[in-house]
């Protein structure tokens, strides 16, 4: 699934394409993603112009013009791909292709093969309550998430801390991938428990959530099987990974084997040594 990073770089690479741009038509090829396309809605956004796109943890936000100010809410899912094409070498609609939105010359396109992701519109000032993003925790690279606040919230936690950092009402946009990274940097195993982090060890986890993500989003995200930017372009922060998919491998840091092991359905990787 497309992480932080990932839709992060989707979101620049839109920003630098769509920004100030009207909307003129929206195509549908069906009526339902992970939920049902609010259909009445999307054609509603035509003759608007796009003044802001945003994101919210891994959803990125269009914003339009309008009394209402509206906002087309996109996820990707765990395959979804956006992209966005000159309307003169626009092609036949691709397979999984599911919506295209045509913004003069250029045209957004998402095609999602597990159909897990979602098309919403909401008003401007009900985004604060939506369903999807009333309950999420703070941005990993916002001044609402710290040391400190890391140290309290784990207190009575007592699931493991990779787990933690997955779960989006502690702290949004961190996946599979990068937690594991993330223990790694910090030398903490995946598998303590956050209740026994001490405030040095938030201090560190702190620090390497963004170090990690800001290496990430530097390198364009990371592709490991289906993401692709919005320019169609591949993110290059697989060739960093220190642990993540490296069991057997030695450690970067002290040349310990990586070891794998199976967490809430997901595969962890850290090494033995240099994480306690």
């Amino acid at each position: 699934m497309p992480e932080l990073p990932e839709v992060e770089t989707v979101r620049r690479g839109l920003d630098r394409s769509l920004l100030r741009r009207r909307l003129q038509e929206v195509e549908l090829a069906r009526h339902d993603l992970r939920w049902p396309i609010p259909v009445a809605a999307c054609h509603d956004l035509r003759g608007r112009r796009c003044v802001a796109i945003s994101r919210r943890s891994k959803y990125l936000l269009l914003h339009f013009d309008g009394a209402t100010a509206p906002v087309a809410l996109v996820h990707l899912g765990m395959s979804g791909r956006l992209w966005v094409e000159r309307r003169r070498d626009l092609d036949a609609w691709r397979t999984h292709e599911h919506w295209r939105m045509h913004f003069g010359p250029l045209v957004l396109r998402y095609a999602d093969p597990r159909r897990f992701g979602v098309l919403d519109v909401v008003t401007g000032n009900e985004l604060g309550t939506h369903r999807l993003l009333c309950a999420l925790g703070p941005e990993p690279l916002g001044e609402e998430f710290d040391a400190a606040y890391l140290f309290r919230r784990t207190r009575q936690r007592r699931v493991a801390t990779k787990l933690f950092l997955m779960d989006a009402k502690n702290v949004v946009g961190i996946g599979n991938i990068y937690a594991s990274e993330i223990c790694h940097a910090a030398g903490v195993r995946p598998r303590r428990g956050a209740h026994r982090l001490s405030r040095d060890d938030c201090a560190r986890l702190a620090i390497a959530v963004r170090t990690v993500l800001s290496r990430a989003l530097a390198a364009g995200g990371t592709t490991i099987r289906d993401y692709i930017g919005a320019d169609e372009d591949t993110g290059y922060f697989q060739h960093e990974l220190r642990v993540y998919d490296r069991a057997g491998l030695p450690c970067v840091a002290c040349g310990a084997a990586i070891r794998q092991t199976v967490d809430g359905g997901r595969s962890t990787y850290y090494c033995p040594t240099c994480q306690r």
